[in-house]
């Protein structure tokens, strides 16, 4: 019997050739793919995300379970499908207009990919008009932006001006090492996470998960 408390171990520990090897062990004994999921990647990334929020691991320990995860769900992910496994939701995430990082960005989509979201990676760069877009094309029920400099944080609040404008029934969050809860109510985003545990958790409770 595949072990998921073992795929688990390897998601948390990073051990990517471990969690893949696990991952097909699981197929093979024809173990659901959504308790695949569930009991095997999930439950790994949300022990990091929880260990991420303590202070007890930092961000190369995040990406590292993060990459072990990915290459589980590459694997998994058509099997999801073919069983009719549905995401938790869809987020479209983005660094706004005139901003080029995407450290923060990625790990929190790896993290919110992790927790059963399908995300739509716009990369950077990415202007209101295309989030918008974006989320009406895929029925995406989050936006998520990220910014890094002070600078082109406006992009945010016309993204959120955007999407308001649209009349799309999109939950709009915000972060970045500059960003605040304060500029989150006062451009009126629906939420604001200071790192990208507490991303997920937020994009949880946005669609009521």
């Amino acid at each position: 019997m595949a072990d998921l408390k073992a795929l688990s171990e390897a998601i948390i520990t990073g051990d990517q050739a471990r969690a893949l090897d696990l991952t097909k062990e699981a197929i093979a004994e024809g173990i659901s793919p959504e308790t695949i999921l569930n009991e095997g990647l999930i439950s790994g990334m949300d022990t990091i995300g929880v260990r991420f929020k303590n202070n007890e691991v930092y961000i190369p320990e995040v990406l590292i379970a993060a990459r072990a995860m990915k290459s589980a769900l590459e694997v998994l992910e058509p099997k999801l499908v073919e069983a009719g496994v549905e995401p938790v939701g869809k987020a479209v995430m983005g660094t706004v207009q005139g901003d080029l990082h995407d450290i923060g960005k990625n790990l929190v989509a790896m993290m919110l990919k992790g927790a059963g979201f399908e995300v739509v990676d716009l990369g950077v760069d990415v202007s209101a008009q295309k989030f918008v877009e974006t989320a009406k094309k895929t029925n995406a029920r989050i936006i998520g932006m990220s910014a890094l400099i002070t600078t082109t944080m406006p992009s945010m609040e016309k993204t959120v001006k955007a999407v308001k404008a649209a009349g799309l029934a999109v939950k709009t969050m915000i972060g970045g090492a500059p960003v605040t809860q304060n500029y989150a109510d006062k451009i009126g985003a629906d939420g604001y996470a200071p790192d990208a545990a507490s991303a997920v958790d937020l994009a949880k409770s946005l669609i009521g998960k």
